[in-house]
């Protein structure tokens, strides 16, 4: 099972492992982009904040090389079991640590760099968890994070949150629809509270090839706390019937293998501290 409690996105069981195969596909884009915006270099700190199974941390230890240090710090004890479980070691080493954005445990001026993929939208206190951001960030360390657009520019959430109204109800949908609701105005305005400078905010456009649709769809709702409310109310069936409504729903982005391209629109805020 999977829910969102007070810490934020959560996701229990064997979900975890879901996340990291399906929505790795998704992901993969973004993640360079927020690592791209801070800039690392060889031996620099940094943190993988809200690391989820740890995308955006492997990214980042490949290019500080063996000097350098990287850290990942979230709420789901489940999500970071997979992330050790997937870290090549050929990197240095990644030390995951559970830890909500506003109770981190790291000591002041600690990283050179923070990136947050696909987290921010999640915060219960968004002000609490970059002032935690801009305590542990050392003075010209930069920040960036990404949090999905306007549901509207990504097709496949449209067609997404189509499949979750109808076969898991509209508290479900509604719950889903909340993960859009994070503005690039509420980003850039909690960063400068936390007293981060040079903020910065856009929008990152990728076309991302996914898997065949009917099994892909099915599997990332799987590993979604929307999709286990699903799976909760009319087990793998209805599951399986929402992965088809949503490739019906996309027919247009679709090859005749099964294949789609579809356009995903991320907010990129970044700052300097």
């Amino acid at each position: 099972m999977a829910e969102e409690t007070e810490t934020g996105f959560q996701l229990t069981g064997s979900a975890p492992e879901r996340y990291e195969r399906y929505v790795a596909p998704i992901m993969a884009p973004f993640v360079e982009a927020v690592v791209d915006a801070v800039d690392l270099f060889p031996g620099a700190m940094v943190l993988d904040l809200a690391c989820g199974t740890g995308f955006a941390a492997r990214v980042a230890a490949a290019r500080v090389g063996p000097a350098g240090r990287v850290f990942g710090a979230d709420a789901n004890d489940g999500m970071l079991k997979v992330a050790a479980a997937h870290h090549p070691r050929m990197y240095p080493d990644i030390e995951f640590t559970v830890a909500p954005a506003d109770q981190l445990q790291y000591a002041d001026d600690t990283f050179d760099a923070v990136v947050c993929q696909q987290g921010a939208q999640f915060f219960p206190d968004l002000d609490a968890a970059f002032a935690q951001t801009a305590r542990v960030t050392r003075p010209g360390g930069r920040f960036a994070a990404t949090v999905w657009a306007s549901m509207d520019k990504s097709p496949y959430f449209v067609a997404q949150q189509r499949a979750i109204a109808e076969h898991g109800g509209p508290e479900a949908a509604a719950a889903f629809a909340a993960a859009f609701s994070c503005t690039a105005e509420r980003l850039t305005t909690a960063l400068r509270r936390a007293g981060f400078q040079q903020v910065t905010d856009r929008e990152v456009t990728f076309g991302i090839d996914l898997p065949p649709l009917p099994d892909f769809a099915a599997g990332h709702l799987s590993a979604l706390p929307w999709g286990q409310a699903i799976a909760d109310t009319g087990g793998q069936e209805a599951l399986t019937s929402a992965g088809r409504t949503v490739h019906d729903l996309l027919r247009d982005h679709t090859a005749p293998d099964g294949t789609a391209t579809v356009s995903f629109t991320s907010t990129l805020v970044t700052g300097v501290r």
